[in-house]
């Protein structure tokens, strides 16, 4: 694993870091829930995600505006930003060449990272990575199936696409239904991260999967998604408990 570096914080190296979703859809909300992540650095939370398709406001301006505020509210948090398309299971009503222009347009800001889905992306994918080193912002290539678990040989199919396009990390997350389907994600995990220079982000949603948020150390995931408030996906945890537990489960 090749770890990478964003505002002095190294993913891929020690323990999983912690990522807290911001949810609001209004800009007072998107404060506050910034504020709170803000208050906690160092004590549960790592890094800040943005999710841009719970943000109510989609004139340009006010996304910008958005982004700005949370810039200055987070400090030095790194801040990653992105748009969750409603096929994988967020908001946004966009696919293709719609959903790369969106992306596109979310780079201007220049945000430390940003999230691109591979099959939403499709064809684009791989310039949309190059446009983004071009203006040295990471790139987490990220794939969800939110209605079951692949096969471990899908699973690592993917990798290899979002490998080969240059991806700084690479986010897989599943559905469970059993728990040999946890042991596939986890199996797939461990597998991956063997192979690959880009650090991990993998997790079997749900409530049957959350021992996948807390053994990272174990998977090869590097990081993890936590709540200070509003959750993004089901079976999130509680930042702080996670901040707790993690140690007691590194190798």
């Amino acid at each position: 694993m090749q770890p990478v570096t964003v505002r002095g914080l190294t993913i891929g190296e020690g323990l999983p870091k912690i990522c807290v979703p911001l949810t609001a859809s209004t800009l007072p909300g998107l404060i506050e829930e910034a504020k709170a992540a803000a208050a906690r650095q160092g004590r549960g939370v790592d890094l800040v995600e943005w999710r841009v398709d719970s943000f109510s406001y989609r004139r340009p301006e006010m996304v910008r505006e958005g982004f700005w505020n949370l810039r200055q509210t987070l400090g030095g948090i790194p801040l990653l930003v992105t748009l969750r398309t409603k096929g994988e299971g967020g908001q946004a009503d966009a696919g293709g060449e719609g959903y790369v222009y969106r992306v596109g347009e979310l780079l201007k800001l220049r945000p430390d990272l940003i999230d691109l889905e591979l099959l939403t992306a499709g064809g684009s994918a791989t310039r949309t990575v190059w446009e983004a080193h071009q203006i040295g912002v990471k790139v987490v290539v990220s794939s969800h199936d939110f209605e079951k678990t692949p096969s471990v040989a899908e699973m690592m199919g993917r990798f290899a696409q979002m490998n080969r396009m240059g991806a700084d990390l690479m986010k897989v997350a599943v559905m469970p239904h059993t728990r040999e389907d946890v042991l596939v994600l986890l199996s797939a995990s461990v597998t991956a991260a063997a192979i690959y220079d880009p650090p991990l982000i993998t997790v079997a949603m749900g409530k049957l999967g959350a021992l996948t948020r807390l053994c990272g150390s174990f998977s090869g995931s590097a990081v993890t998604f936590g709540t200070v408030g509003a959750s993004s996906a089901p079976g999130q945890m509680s930042a702080e408990m996670m901040a707790r537990v993690l140690p007691y489960l590194q190798i």
